[in-house]
């Protein structure tokens, strides 16, 4: 139940939520916390906020405060490598990332869940890859007072599809480089892909362990993958030869060496001839010439979800199409864009 009190007459009584100041482009956040005493010299900054009154609350056992509330939701869509904050802020409580990785929502279960209109979950969209300590979702009750059934249907469908939201954790991938080209193993022309694959796995926490370059040749690709994997590699990505020219046969020596579930072609630019597949346990990602030239590509979307545990098929692929297009900006922000997302 919920009555009210005008602020002149509420000296000595207890907040029973928090109440937010908002400062045009300065500042937005707690005024006064939940629980404070209102004290005389509190008056006319609470009416400078527009707070002429005061809610009394009685609660009934059939009713639950906002704070309350958000624990039990946050707690009910946190998963593995999730961590909630300590305490409610203005009614919401974050949802952090408690390690590196990349973040999986299950979006259907979320979509169950905030159906029910009176709670509300908002996330970083699934497959993005985020820091220890980045916030990736939040939580509330909408009103300050709801019906206690309510949040306990929230709760059950957090507990039913449980995890809906978690952090995958990325292995430390020993990478081989297949670095392929006529033009690069003659000395004709330098390489330049070495240096791009190295940086974008030493940034994700892997290691290059070998480097080969082979010419235009099935069997000298086939020969140069096997050595890798033999030689320690459980991650192999080749650059280059991977469009429609003849002399393009990366995807063929990939294949004769053993490449199985392969996936050629992807509905995301830049990157529609990235290939993915398995030699045994050892993933393997077929980059094509874009690779050198944009500074990020499907292979980016892609590396993270694999180092993750995930196969990735025609299917995932397919679904890629919507959110593919990168709007190669001046200032790449990847990944705070709509790219792959």
């Amino acid at each position: 139940m919920k009555e009210t009190i005008g602020v002149d007459d509420a000296v000595g009584m207890v907040l029973p939520h928090d109440i937010t100041e908002i400062v045009k482009d300065k500042f937005k956040g707690r005024a006064f916390k939940k629980g404070h005493i209102i004290r005389k010299e509190d008056i006319e900054h609470l009416k400078r906020l527009g707070k002429e009154h005061i809610y009394v609350l009685t609660l009934t056992d059939a009713e639950i405060h906002e704070n309350e509330a958000a624990r039990l939701l946050a707690d009910s869509l946190a998963g593995s490598g999730c961590e909630c904050s300590s305490e409610p802020v203005e009614g919401k409580i974050a949802i952090k990332a408690a390690r590196d990785g990349i973040l999986k929502v299950n979006e259907e279960a979320l979509f169950q869940f905030n159906m029910l209109g009176e709670v509300m979950c908002s996330t970083l969209q699934t497959n993005t890859p985020v820091k220890a300590g980045e916030t990736i979702a939040g939580t509330r009750l909408i009103p300050l007072i709801s019906s206690r059934d309510i949040v306990m249907q929230a709760v059950a469908i957090g507990e039913k599809n449980s995890p809906i939201l978690e952090v995958k954790e990325l292995r430390k991938a020993k990478a081989g480089l297949i670095i392929t080209g006529n033009e690069i193993f003659s000395g004709k022309i330098e390489d330049k892909f070495e240096k791009v694959l190295r940086e974008k796995l030493t940034d994700i926490g892997s290691e290059v362990i070998s480097v080969t370059f082979a010419p235009d040749d099935i069997d000298t690709i086939s020969e140069a993958i096997t050595a890798a994997i033999a030689g320690g590699a459980d991650l192999i990505v080749t650059s280059g030869g991977m469009s429609v020219d003849p002399d393009d046969v990366t995807r063929l020596g990939i294949a004769k060496a053993g490449a199985a579930d392969s996936c050629y072609g992807t509905p995301v630019l830049p990157g529609a001839m990235f290939l993915s597949g398995h030699i045994g346990d050892v993933p393997i990602l077929g980059l094509p010439a874009c690779g050198m030239f944009h500074h990020i590509t499907v292979f980016d979307l892609i590396l993270p979800r694999v180092l993750s545990g995930e196969t990735i098929r025609r299917e995932e692929f397919a679904r890629m199409g919507h959110g593919g297009l990168c709007r190669n900006c001046k200032r790449c922000q990847y990944p705070v864009c709509n790219f792959g997302k």
